[in-house]
């Protein structure tokens, strides 16, 4: 009877690091076509774009309510945060590991804008 017992917490161990392991994600910035619904780039995150992301977070100062979360058109950007920051206002208590910028397609100047700097990133001379 010990044996059993002993022998299942064994398989429950490995099952649960098998799990840990599996649940690391990429640390590639990855650039989504959300039309195209794929991963059109990746790069490596750098410190420099670290910073910048949580710079992000930490200027966030309200909620949208009246915003279509995911737009017919436009790019979704996935920057790991390693290590994890913690982001702690009236909103959200919280380890954040990766953010997304979500930039819907419109005709206006900041989405040009936003477009030349995505640009800028997913060069290949910013890629060492």
């Amino acid at each position: 009877m010990v044996h059993k017992i002993l022998f299942s917490f064994i398989h429950i161990f490995l099952l649960i690091n098998l799990v840990i392991v599996n649940a690391q994600s990429s640390s590639n910035i990855e650039l989504l076509d959300i039309e195209k619904n794929e991963i059109t780039k990746t790069v490596p995150t750098n410190p420099k774009i670290q910073l910048e992301a949580e710079r992000i977070i930490k200027e966030i100062d309200n909620v949208v309510k009246n915003l279509k979360p995911i737009p017919d058109k436009g790019y979704m950007i996935k920057i790991p945060l390693e290590p994890s920051h913690r982001v702690e206002n009236k909103w959200i208590y919280a380890l954040i590991d990766e953010i997304i910028i979500i930039i819907p397609k419109t005709k206006s100047h900041i989405y040009s804008y936003l477009m030349m700097k995505i640009n800028l990133i997913f060069s290949p001379s910013t890629q060492n």
